[in-house]
């Protein structure tokens, strides 16, 4: 019996679902790509320490070398070139890293074992790290034009998180409910369905990070605080001259946990990391130093940062789940490997529901495909487009 409305029931909800069907197929390859290239790329450092035997480093229970002797070392090893950056180990089982900046192209990367202070290897600019993280943020196109091509995914994302809870009754009874065997359609049901319940804070979270990275690339991006200027400066401070300078910067800033020196120009030597603040990038706390004579150039901290700018400094810590360490890292692959594979099986459910309507006249697999139609061109193009990019965009510039 139909409402007096004269609409049949269920129609409202089938709109629904027929929106939060196409947000998950048209794009699906190209989602599926980006989805997982950002998982990976939340282990990213970790899958460059599997496959370069420099990175690695033994933890020792002794005191670990100065920064000045890491400096040093770094310097010696590609004496052609001039130290720019240097960071501390992510982990104890990694080495420090320099940046050596050549003269031209992409810097190289100089490792150093952080109890020793020997330098345990040399690499160019390419690696694990660079391309699943330029992939993933801009397919290796210019930042103007590939940031906004993968941002708008945000609003697939918000899409299907919210036609999902509408097209899923009474979704709440669901996060114990164990997934069906049975056939491929009912199992990559229950599987969709049950992924979707447990990711969902975490699926509003990268799209709404997502979609801010958007609004920042069409010019919403919070103003980047400045520390003050000085005349150019003369050698790179490595050694003692650098641990004086370390020093100094400690004794201006004692709670700032120092994870990052960078050697510049402008505004001397630049001591980063975190501090007091919570869930702001390294760059949102710093000292400047005056190289010539330890004198403090400039500060900045974390807790002065206006609503705008904490935003922007929350943005990268809260998308690749770097703020806690290991253990953030590891929630956040999981859930990044739950989502890649939402979209997988969202498609797998759309083939074989019209699969079993046609009583499979047609494969599941042309039936995803012609479901896709033009889309499914220009999500592979893209994907060919960011792999056939990697050459000139990373292997080139190092």
């Amino acid at each position: 019996m139909r409402p007096a409305t004269g609409k049949t029931p269920g129609k409202g909800r089938s709109l629904w679902w027929r929106v939060h069907s196409w947000a998950g197929l048209k794009l699906a390859v190209f989602m599926t790509f980006v989805l997982a290239t950002g998982t990976l790329a939340v282990f990213a450092h970790e899958i460059d320490w599997l496959v370069t035997p420099a990175m690695r480093a033994t933890p020792q229970d002794g005191p670990r070398a100065s920064w000045g002797r890491l400096a040093a070392a770094a310097a010696q090893a590609e004496p052609r070139g001039r130290l720019g950056t240097l960071y501390a180990p992510i982990d104890p089982w990694f080495t420090a890293e320099a940046w050596i900046d050549m003269g031209k192209g992409a810097p190289r990367r100089v490792y150093v074992d952080p109890w020793t202070g020997t330098v345990t290897g040399t690499h160019g600019w390419a690696n694990v790290h660079r391309f699943l993280r330029q992939t993933h943020r801009h397919l290796m196109l210019p930042t103007r034009i590939g940031i906004p091509i993968v941002s708008s995914l945000s609003f697939l994302l918000l899409a299907s998180l919210v036609t999902g809870i509408v097209t899923y009754k009474k979704w709440w009874r669901g996060f114990l409910k164990r997934p069906r065997g049975g056939d491929a359609r009912k199992l990559s049901g229950d599987l969709h369905r049950l992924g979707g319940l447990w990711s969902l804070w975490f699926v509003a979270l990268i799209a709404l990070t997502g979609l801010w990275y958007l609004v920042e690339t069409l010019g919403g991006n919070a103003r980047v605080p400045q520390l003050p200027t000085i005349a150019a400066q003369g050698p790179v401070p490595t050694g003692a001259r650098l641990d004086r300078l370390v020093a100094a910067a400690r004794r201006a800033r004692p709670s700032l946990d120092i994870r990052e020196i960078r050697f510049t120009a402008a505004n001397g030597v630049v001591f980063l990391g975190q501090d007091g603040a919570w869930l702001v990038r390294d760059r949102a706390n710093a000292v400047a130093i005056v190289p010539a004579d330890g004198t403090v150039l400039g500060s900045l901290d974390g807790r002065d940062l206006d609503m705008h700018q904490r935003i922007s400094e929350m943005a990268d810590p809260l998308h690749f789940g770097t703020f806690g360490g290991l253990t953030t890292k590891i929630i956040w692959f999981l859930f990044g490997v739950i989502l890649t594979g939402m979209s997988v099986t969202g498609t797998i459910i759309y083939a074989k529901r019209l699969e079993k309507a046609e009583r499979q006249q047609r494969s599941a697999a042309r039936i995803a495909w012609s479901g896709m139609g033009a889309w499914a061109y220009i999500g592979i193009a893209l994907v060919v487009m960011a792999l056939i990019l990697t050459p000139g965009a990373i292997v080139g510039a190092g």
